[in-house]
Parts: C-alpha cells; sequence; structure tokens
C-alpha cells in the first residue's frame, strides 16, 4: 500500500463508505509525548477524514473538544449522533458521523453497555468506566435501502465485560432486524473469545472475512504511532450482516507530514446494501 494515496475516498451509489477510527483522546502537556499531542495530530486527522470522505464514521475516544474540528474536515453536509458517556453526557463519546445527502436518519440513540441501557452512565458487567454504543437506522436516499449503523468502544480491561456487551450488541442487531453494520474498538482481537460472540456466525461476520477485494495486508491496527505489522492484533474492526455486500476492507496507515492520525489505524469497506422491503423492516421507538 502507498502510504500517501487515498485508500477509498468518496464513493458513488450504490456503494457506501464505511470507516471506523479510534481517534485517540485529546491530551496536551510537557509529559504526553508529541507524537501522542492533539495539537500535533488534528491537522493529519483533518487530511484524513478529508481525502476519505467515508459516507458513515463511527469515532472512538472523542471528547466533545474535537468534534467541531472532526465536522469541518468531513464537511457541511454531515450529520452526528451521540453524546459522552458520562451521566450527564460528558467525557469520552462514541459518535456517528454521516452524510445526510446521501443518508436519511429513521431513528437512532444511544444504550449504555450494561444491565440499565437506558440509564446514562450506567456500569456493569465489569466496566468499571462507562461503554456505550451509538445507534442508527438509516434509509439510504438513493437506493431506498435500509440500514442499521452501531458504533462502539469496549472495555480494554475486563474481559467479562467485552463479551457481555458484543453478546448485547449482537443481540440489538437481531432485534432490529434489518442489514446492519457494526463499527468500533473492540479492545480485543477479532479472533478472541472475549469478542467471539459479536462474531456469531449467524447475524454478525468480520467484513474482513468477506470481502471481494483486501486493500491491505492483515495488519495489527494499535500500531502506538509504528509501523503497522502483520499478524499483530486486529482490535478496531467492521462487521457486517447478511444482505451487506462488502465489496473492499482495509486499514489505512497513510501519515501526513510524518505524522499519524491517532495510534490506531483507521478501518474502512466499502459495502453494498440491498434494498429491503418495508414490510419486513421493524422500527423500534426508544
Amino acid at each position: 500500500m502507498n502510504a500517501d494515496a487515498t485508500l477509498i475516498g468518496p464513493t458513488a451509489p450504490p456503494e457506501l463508505h464505511v470507516m471506523t477510527l479510534n481517534v485517540r483522546r485529546a491530551m496536551e502537556g510537557p509529559l504526553i509525548a508529541r507524537a501522542d499531542r492533539w495539537s500535533t495530530r488534528a491537522p493529519a486527522v483533518h487530511a484524513l477524514l478529508t481525502s476519505e470522505r467515508p459516507t458513515l464514521l463511527g469515532v472512538q475516544e472523542a471528547l466533545p473538544r474535537v468534534m467541531p474540528s472532526i465536522r469541518r474536515a468531513l464537511g457541511d453536509g454531515y450529520r452526528s449522533l451521540g453524546r459522552g458517556r458520562g451521566r450527564g453526557g460528558t467525557g469520552e463519546g462514541t459518535p456517528l458521523l454521516y452524510d445526510g445527502t446521501r443518508l436519511q436518519l429513521v431513528d437512532g440513540g444511544q444504550r449504555a453497555l450494561s444491565d440499565r441501557p437506558d440509564v446514562p452512565g450506567s456500569t456493569g458487567w465489569g466496566n468499571a468506566i462507562p461503554r456505550i454504543a451509538v445507534w442508527a437506522e438509516f434509509v439510504d436516499r438513493s437506493t431506498g435501502a435500509r440500514l442499521l449503523a452501531v458504533n462502539t468502544h469496549l472495555d480494554p480491561f475486563s474481559r467479562r465485560s467485552r463479551r457481555r456487551s458484543a453478546a448485547d450488541i449482537a443481540a440489538f442487531v437481531r432485534e432490529r432486524g434489518i442489514p446492519a453494520v457494526v463499527t468500533g474498538d473492540l479492545n480485543a482481537d477479532v479472533r478472541s473469545a472475549s469478542v467471539r460472540a459479536l462474531f456469531d456466525g449467524e447475524r454478525l461476520t468480520d467484513a474482513r472475512a468477506v470481502a471481494d477485494v483486501h486493500l491491505s495486508p492483515h495488519w495489527g491496527t494499535y500500531t502506538h504511532y509504528r509501523r503497522p505489522r502483520v499478524g499483530d492484533r486486529r482490535i478496531d474492526a467492521i462487521a457486517v450482516t447478511p444482505g451487506v455486500q462488502v465489496r473492499a476492507v482495509g486499514a489505512n496507515a497513510r501519515t501526513f507530514d510524518g505524522v499519524h492520525p491517532s495510534d490506531h489505524l483507521a478501518v474502512q469497506a466499502v459495502i453494498r446494501v440491498g434494498a429491503v422491503d418495508a414490510s419486513s423492516a421493524r422500527r423500534t421507538t426508544r
């Protein structure tokens, strides 16, 4: 892969460009390595998003102060959904951003990954810090197809939390009953037991496993600002249900003037969604 080349870029109907990106928590100060500072990385994040222009973007570790920069990079036609994971909607978020000229929002919300999904800031299952999933149901304005999108960031410390959260997201996708794409930082390799419930083999499948074309080697996605290596843990992923065709998938190792946008690689896919008969598409009000 050419590190100076756009991996996918804007796509035209009927294809959709999906990206997941752990943007890395924005931090500053003399004790923070230069490569890790938001002031260093913000121009690279802007350049990445401006050049790639995903139709649908799931972001992790997004503090409120970085969202204006992300929105500016994508452009005026983009909209966002989701708030911080804290009780008052504060703190890190896992927002979904989408091209509103292409995708019409039908329904959406935010769920706590706990036994109390409707209680903001609630914890459980072994995660001391609140964990959330942001979801949206769209209609593709160009094709009429419906698509459910879910974006999440699973707990880095608790295997139990990851297992329960993965199972909860998989069950939610089954409940909605329409083609779906899940984006996220899983904090565990896609082959690990702790997230196996997400890739249940019936509804959700790792996009890389079913892609027509692979745009990058089998790199690990948590690089910590180093060159990616084949065989390292692939903890950032896109999952799809039947009815979603993955035309291409890859991890983006591009740098900008030698600067990495994040300590994670963006994972990107080109998908097509088959039209869904309106009588079979279930809508749930939350």
